[in-house]
């Protein structure tokens, strides 16, 4: 990662805590960037990722917020399950902001399935939540979810992969839905952080059969409905996982909801424009009087 800017490494290299609570028996890990007192801000991954993939995007809001990210159960550091649901996964969330006694106004920040179980979270739990953000995630329009569901391939039990060494595994990551990233070291830091050591050689911390045993136990659009709290959602401009029609459809079922598309992103919206993303970021948490400072010092020497 010797290309990377010296902004990432600022971020990166901000200490962190680890912990863990347990939810419906299974230990379920998160990572602290400071301590409570201040306003919460807990950012949530997308499928098959982990909190790592905010380790560039939450230091940054650590002068203002009590920064947080969790490993959903069956990824990253969490245990697996033998069975998945979306109420469950919402229970997860809670129960990491209390396990970190953030206050009842936190912000939640979620990437796409990570934006479906928060958005469950929020709608079960309005009283626990100060507001919402979802990245590229959300309820999709009718059509939109026709054409996914037409082209969408039939699940199946995928091979388990062992890889002689970490750097092998690190350079097969590849991002889904896929797309190329010009960011190749937060793709390389993302990397090293989804594999582990097992059974004479490196493999991959998710549960590959995760998607199999999972279930939906909300409809999106009927828990965005139940959401009382303030949301914003950000999408990327070229996302072949969200379109313009989808959020407009979104702000139609909850026309308080604002908008806020990235140019030049795709569906990892932070990977793509991470320095653009913390902006957005920063100025709808500003705009629900949050007082955060302006891009130029939450990011400095880029």
């Amino acid at each position: 990662m010797s290309d990377a800017p010296n902004w990432f490494w600022i971020a990166i290299e901000t200490p962190v805590k680890e912990g863990q609570v347990s939810v419906r028996d299974c230990d379920v890990h998160f990572q602290s960037w400071n301590e409570p007192g201040q306003p919460g801000l807990l950012f949530v991954h997308g499928h098959n990722a982990h909190a790592h993939w905010w380790d560039f995007i939450a230091p940054f809001f650590t002068s203002h917020f009590h920064s947080a990210a969790l490993d959903l159960s069956g990824m990253g550091n969490s245990h697996h399950r033998d069975e998945y649901d979306s109420g469950t996964y919402a229970e997860e969330i809670v129960a990491v902001m209390d396990a970190l006694s953030m206050p009842p106004d936190t912000v939640v920040v979620a990437h796409s399935f990570g934006g479906a179980m928060a958005l469950e979270a929020v709608a079960n739990h309005n009283h626990r939540v100060g507001a919402l953000i979802l990245v590229d995630a959300g309820v999709r329009h009718p059509e939109d979810l026709k054409e996914r569901e037409a082209n969408q391939e039939p699940e199946r039990l995928p091979r388990s992969k062992v890889y002689p060494e970490r750097e092998v595994a690190v350079a097969r990551l590849r991002l889904q839905p896929p797309q190329q990233c010009d960011n190749q070291y937060i793709v390389d830091h993302i990397a090293r952080h989804s594999v582990e050591y097992d059974d004479g050689g490196w493999v991959w911390k998710f549960d590959e059969e995760q998607s199999l045993r999972m279930t939906y136990q909300s409809d999106p659009e009927e828990s965005l409905a139940r959401v009382e709290v303030p949301i914003a959602l950000i999408f990327g401009a070229d996302s072949a996982s969200f379109s313009r029609r989808s959020a407009e459809y979104m702000q139609s079922l909850k026309p308080g909801m604002r908008l806020f598309e990235v140019a030049d992103a795709q569906h990892h919206v932070f990977l793509d424009q991470p320095i653009e993303f913390v902006r957005v970021l920063g100025s709808i948490l500003n705009d629900w009087g949050r007082d955060v400072p302006g891009d130029d010092v939450l990011i400095p020497d880029r």
